[in-house]
C-alpha cells in the first residue's frame, strides 16, 4: 500500500495547524474523508484538499511534500506510525509525541519535540530554540524518546528535560541543558554561553570544551565504563553518532549546577 502523501499546492500567507493530520487520527479514514478535514489557517479554516493534493492510502506512513516553515504542529501527539516531511516545518513539530517516527529533511522552528514522551524525531537540518523543552509555565520538558539533529540547534536545548536523549551533530546555542531534571544531551559541535544553567541531574556529553560557570566543580579526568554502552545504543541511527570511530570513554568531568542540588554532570571528551 502506498504512503498517504500530502503535496502542498501553494504556500499560504498565514500559519497552518497540521495537528489533525497525525497517523493515529487518520487510521480509520478514507482519502475522501481526509480531504474534508478542516485545518486552522490564520483566522480561517480550510479543508485539507484546498491546501494539499492527496495521493496514496497508507495512513500509518504519511509523506508531506513541499513543506515550509509555516506548517506548525506536525505530528502533535503522534501515537504510532511514521511521518516523513520533505522541506522545512514550523513550530511545535512532534509536540507531546507518544510513539512513532518523524523525519524532517529540512529545518524546524521553535519547540520541536517539546514534552515528547516516546518515539523518535529526526531533523536533517537545523532546529530552533527550546528543542525538547517545556512549554512556557510548565516544569517538565521531554520525558522520553530520541531527538536527532544533524545540523545545529538553537538556544535552550533540553530546557527542563525530564528524561530521554537529544543528539546534536552540529552546534548548540546558549543555555544548553538549562534546568535539566534528568536525561542525556550530546553535542558534537560547540556550545554557547551558560551551559547547564540550573541543571539538577542528567548528563551533558560534549566533544568540545564549553565555557563553564563557577557553579560547576572540576572532578578531574575519568574513564567511564558506561560510555561504550551508551555509544552502542546509537548504532541503529542514521547518524554520525552511529560511527564507532567517534566513541570514547575518557572524559573530563564537571559536576553541577551547584546552585541547584548539583547532581548533574558535564562530560567533555579528552
Amino acid at each position: 500500500m502506498s504512503a498517504l502523501t500530502f503535496t502542498l499546492k501553494n504556500r499560504p500567507d498565514q500559519r497552518v495547524d497540521m495537528s489533525p493530520l497525525a497517523c493515529h487520527l487518520l487510521a480509520d479514514l478514507e482519502p475522501v474523508q481526509i480531504a474534508t478535514i478542516e485545518l486552522q489557517c490564520g483566522k480561517r479554516k480550510l479543508c485539507v484538499d484546498e491546501l494539499f493534493s492527496i495521493s496514496g492510502f497508507d495512513t500509518q506512513k504519511i509523506i508531506i511534500q513541499n513543506s515550509f516553515s509555516k506548517l506548525d504542529y506536525i505530528g502533535k501527539d503522534l501515537n504510532g506510525g511514521e511521518i516523513h516531511v520533505e522541506g522545512d516545518v514550523g513550530a511545535y513539530c512532534g509536540i507531546s509525541m507518544q510513539s512513532g517516527l518523524i523525519k524532517i529533511s529540512g529545518n524546524t522552528g521553535i519547540y520541536a519535540g517539546c514534552e515528547m514522551k516516546k518515539g523518535q524525531l529526526e531533523i536533517s537540518g537545523d532546529a530552533g530554540d527550546f528543542l525538547g523543552g517545556a512549554l512556557p509555565g510548565n516544569k517538565n520538558g521531554m520525558k522520553g524518546g530520541v531527538i536527532l539533529v544533524k545540523g545545529n540547534a538553537g538556544d535552550r536545548v533540553g530546557d527542563h528535560l525530564r528524561r530521554g536523549t537529544i543528539l546534536i551533530e552540529g552546534n548548540a546555542g546558549d543555555y544548553c541543558g538549562s534546568r535539566m531534571i534528568a536525561g542525556t544531551i550530546a553535542v558534537m559541535g560547540n556550545t554557547g554561553k551558560h551551559i547547564g544553567y540550573a541543571m539538577r541531574r542528567g548528563t551533558l556529553l560534549l566533544w568540545n570544551q564549553p565555557s563553564l560557570s563557577a557553579s560547576f566543580n572540576d572532578c578531574g579526568q575519568h574513564t567511564l565504563a558506561f560510555l561504550p554502552m551508551l555509544f552502542k545504543s546509537f548504532t541503529h541511527l542514521n547518524s554520525s553518532f552511529a560511527n564507532n570511530a567517534i566513541a570514547f570513554n575518557r572524559v573530563h568531568r564537571f559536576a553541577g549546577d551547584m546552585s541547584e542540588i548539583g547532581h548533574g554532570e558535564i562530560l567533555v571528551k579528552i
